[in-house]
C-alpha cells in the first residue's frame, strides 16, 4: 500500500489504519509458523528466507505505526481519545517486534528444538498465534463499534472476544509450564548456553500471547472511558 493511499484513509476513518496495522502485525507473527517448520527440519537456508520475510513485515508494520502517529488528527470528533489510539497502536506493534526477535535469535544461533519437544512446542506456538489472531479479530470490530456508539450487541461481541483472548493467554501459560518442565528434564543432554537460550525462546513465544492480551486490555480500557 502506498503512503498516499494509506494516509488517505484518515479522511474517511481514523480507525481503518488501526485495523490495517493489527492485520499487518498478525501476518508478521504468523510467518513464525513456516519459519519454525524449517527450524524443526534443520533447513537453515529456508529459515533465513522466512526470517527476512518477518523482518520485512515488521518494518512495514513499524512504518504504518509511524504514519498513524504523525497523521492521526488531534481534533477528532470521536468518543475515544487520540492518546488512547496511539497507545493501542504501540501495543499492537510490539507483537511484530517480538516475532522479529524470536526469528533473529533462532537463526543467529541456529538453535534446534529438541525432537522430544517439537510436538509440544508447535502446539504452544499455535496457541500463542491464536491470541494474536483473536487480537486482530477484536480490533477488527472497531469500525462497527463506532457506528453503533460503542454499545448494544456489537459491544457484547467485543467483550466476549476480549474474554476469549484472556482464556487463550491462560492456556499458553499452562503450555509454557509443561514445556519448561520438559526442557528441565533434557538440560543434561544440552549445552548450558543452548538450554538458557531455549528458555528465552519459550518466554518470547509466550510474550506473543501476553502482548496480544495487552492489546485486548488496552482496547477494553479505551472502551470503558467512552
Amino acid at each position: 500500500m502506498s503512503a498516499n493511499s494509506f494516509l488517505g484513509m484518515f479522511a474517511k476513518s481514523p480507525i481503518k489504519p488501526m485495523i490495517d496495522h493489527i492485520e499487518q502485525v498478525h501476518d508478521c507473527a504468523m510467518t513464525l509458523k513456516p519459519f519454525f517448520q524449517a527450524v524443526y527440519s534443520g533447513n537453515w537456508d529456508e529459515a533465513e528466507i522466512h526470517r527476512k520475510e518477518i523482518v520485512k513485515k515488521e518494518k512495514a508494520a513499524d512504518d504504518m505505526k509511524r504514519d498513524i502517529r504523525l497523521n492521526l488528527p488531534s481534533g477528532l470528533f470521536m468518543p475515544v481519545e487520540r492518546t488512547d489510539l496511539l497507545e493501542l497502536v504501540s501495543q499492537q506493534d510490539r507483537i511484530a517486534n517480538k516475532a522479529k526477535d524470536i526469528s533473529g535469535l533462532m537463526t543467529g544461533r541456529e538453535m534446534q528444538i529438541p525432537a522430544a519437544m517439537i510436538e509440544g512446542f508447535d502446539a504452544y506456538l499455535s496457541r500463542c498465534l491464536d491470541a494474536t489472531d483473536k487480537a486482530k479479530e477484536t480490533i477488527g470490530e472497531f469500525d462497527d463499534l463506532l457506528e453503533v456508539g460503542f454499545k448494544g450487541r456489537e459491544r457484547q461481541i467485543v467483550d466476549k472476544m476480549i474474554s476469549e483472548l484472556d482464556e487463550i493467554e491462560q492456556d499458553t501459560d499452562a503450555l509454557q509450564v509443561k514445556l519448561r518442565r520438559q526442557l528441565r528434564a533434557l538440560e543434561n543432554e544440552m549445552s548450558p548456553l543452548d538450554a538458557m537460550f531455549l528458555y528465552q525462546i519459550l518466554d518470547w513465544v509466550g510474550d506473543l500471547a501476553d502482548l496480544a492480551e495487552r492489546v485486548g486490555a488496552r482496547f477494553e480500557l479505551m472502551l470503558a472511558r467512552v
